[in-house]
């Protein structure tokens, strides 16, 4: 079988549901992973949701901040709770569906200064990809596990519109690349959208609704991922080459998150 992974985040679910079903007729996913839905679980709205095909929920809501949820076509089990956010923030949920596990995260954006002492933000972002870290290395590389969301880091110089500028500003410092780096390392992660577009074509999922025309400012990153360990490896590779794409034409919807939807294809 097929199985289509998708990651959004929805900058509000609730202000955003008809986008989300839109989103969902067109693309089909069995997996939808949503960041940043800004809502307790109780307010989720679940209906909406079962009528788009995708009845199968794990919520972790947050009063009007953070939160991220799991929206499946697919019966699934809960997968393990993970301890990598220290300050109890609604920034990890996950599941087991079909045998493969995924991971659904909203890492800390960071604040603006990338300095650890000086920016507790940007310490607890740096905490978080720590503690993931060790969590990733103390696993088997070959059980099947996707990391889904916004990791809130564009690790390579075309994964932002300017490298030099961006080096400098949170998202993309040295050190935040070489921390996700080293989390990637640990899990022995596969990029599925880097696989399937490799370098140095310029990617991006991300752009500032500061600029009116988001092609015309061209000042995306690509925060949002999806990776997977080399156990799902045959599986991303099944049809002989990836299938992973970011939608950037759902930016252009009328007012949409100011993040693009990616999807993924696994066989198996």
């Amino acid at each position: 079988m097929q199985l289509r992974l998708a990651t959004w985040n929805i900058n509000s679910v609730r202000l955003r549901v008809d986008q989300v079903a839109r989103f969902v007729a067109e693309q089909a996913p069995d997996v939808l992973c949503l960041q940043e839905i800004k809502c307790r679980e109780g307010e989720f709205p679940r209906e909406a949701f079962a009528e788009m095909g995708l009845p199968h929920l794990a919520i972790s809501g947050q009063k009007g901040w953070h939160g991220v949820a799991i929206a499946s076509r697919l019966p699934f089990e809960a997968a393990p709770v993970l301890d990598v956010c220290r300050e109890g923030h609604a920034r990890c949920v996950g599941v087991v569906v079909e045998g493969v596990e995924v991971q659904n995260f909203y890492i800390p954006a960071g604040g603006d200064v990338p300095d650890r002492a000086e920016n507790p933000k940007f310490d607890h972002k740096l905490d978080f990809f720590e503690r993931l870290t060790a969590l990733m290395a103390a696993r088997d590389p070959k059980a099947p596990l996707v990391i889904a969301g916004d990791l809130n880091v564009a690790p390579s110089e075309n994964d932002v519109w300017n490298h030099r500028y961006m080096s400098k500003v949170v998202s993309h410092t040295p050190i935040e690349v070489e921390t996700m780096e080293r989390l990637k390392a640990a899990g022995g992660f596969i990029d599925l959208v880097r696989a399937a577009r490799p370098e140095p074509e310029k990617l991006a999922s991300w752009w500032s609704y500061r600029a009116a025309d988001f092609r015309a400012s061209n000042r995306g990153l690509r925060l949002d991922h999806l990776w997977v360990t080399p156990g799902l490896k045959d599986a991303a590779w099944r049809t002989g080459a990836v299938s992973a794409h970011i939608h950037d034409d759902i930016r252009a919807w009328e007012r949409p998150s100011d993040h693009a939807p990616v999807t993924a294809d696994l066989g198996l």
